[in-house]
């Protein structure tokens, strides 16, 4: 497959890729006998991994690190400092889902007692030094 079907494939530009595989986030791409890249079912797992990664929040720094780790088989550890990348990541992912699924249901509750927090005000039962604390609110 050549670059442009790849970066369509995964909505990014020959340029992204480009970038990617010069600064080692992906790994080398083999080239034909004209010297354009061909991309295999692998590069283009690697291009899906690190897009996603990235999307995630991964640092550019932190996928150069897991794809050069894959480019040296042969030394010990490499796979568990791999797994501890990818550990690492899944850690951070799963302290910011919590945080934002906190953060909807704030959301959720500030929508859902809007209307009745307004007329409180309106009516004069609330004033902004007598309002409801919501980090006591009930969850």
């Amino acid at each position: 497959m050549n670059i442009k079907k790849a970066a369509e494939m995964f909505d990014l530009t020959p340029d992204t890729l480009r970038y990617y595989e010069r600064v080692g986030v992906i790994p080398l791409v083999h080239r034909n006998e004209s010297g354009y890249r061909e991309y295999t079912t692998n590069d283009l797992n690697w291009i899906y991994l690190a897009k996603h990664l990235r999307n995630a929040g991964l640092s550019v720094e932190s996928l150069i690190e897991f794809a050069s780790l894959a480019q040296l088989r042969e030394t010990q550890n490499v796979e568990e400092a791999q797994k501890q990348i990818l550990a690492d990541q899944l850690e951070e992912i799963e302290q910011k889902i919590s945080e934002m699924e906190e953060v909807r249901d704030l959301l959720a509750y500030k929508v859902a007692t809007y209307d009745d927090h307004i007329a409180k005000f309106k009516a004069g039962e609330m004033t902004p030094d007598k309002v409801e604390k919501l980090w006591e609110r009930k969850k």
